[in-house]
């Protein structure tokens, strides 16, 4: 975390610096330990079959951790409240919504993949290269999540109907309108299996 702290204007200053307006004059110091909270602890979690570690208050959301300490840029935030599916990732194999998971609440046994771990010695996963295949994405922000709902669903049923994969991607919102596209590039990637 830089060592400053950002003005109204946006530009951050260097800790040291002295704000000046036309009353008064604000030192712009914050000490280290304020700068990451009072209250911050360590984590260590598998992410992508690496032990990784950040420093922060247990009930930040562990999308924040994954973007912002890990550079995993996959999860995105949507809505904030664990409803559009765009900050999904597989935790156990269980795919959850970290924009509502605290990091304290995943386990330090857990195993986390994100989309930027699905592909193995540089080739895409079978899901992922269905998705390129069938044109599975337009603007391409629900897509990462998706891709992680729908590899959740393959490992469960294999061979899923079009019926089953429209109700495993039901909550996850496509505002581009390319479910149909997601749904062949699934049961593609089931077949290919």
């Amino acid at each position: 975390m830089p060592s400053g702290i950002q003005s109204r204007i946006g530009e951050v200053r260097p800790a040291g610096e002295t704000l000046r307006g036309p009353d008064r004059t604000l030192p712009l110091q914050i000490p280290a330990q304020a700068a990451r909270g009072p209250m911050s602890k360590t984590f260590t979690i598998s992410v992508n079959g690496r032990n990784r570690t950040a420093r922060c208050e247990a009930d930040t959301p562990f999308l924040y951790v994954l973007r912002n300490d890990f550079a995993l840029n996959g999860p995105k935030f949507g809505c904030g409240l664990g409803q559009c599916g765009a900050c999904t990732v597989l935790l156990d194999g269980t795919a959850v919504r970290t924009c509502v998971l605290p990091i304290s609440a995943v386990p330090k046994s857990a195993k986390v993949v994100t989309i930027e771990g699905l592909a193995r010695n540089g080739k895409l996963d079978r899901l992922q290269a269905a998705f390129l295949e069938e044109q599975a994405a337009q603007c391409g922000y629900c897509t990462s999540g998706m891709i992680m709902k729908c590899k959740e669903l393959l490992a469960a049923q294999p061979n899923p109907s079009d019926a089953i994969v429209r109700e495993a991607i039901d909550s996850h919102i496509c505002r581009c309108g390319v479910q149909n596209r997601i749904v062949k590039a699934v049961l593609r990637a089931a077949k290919e299996a």
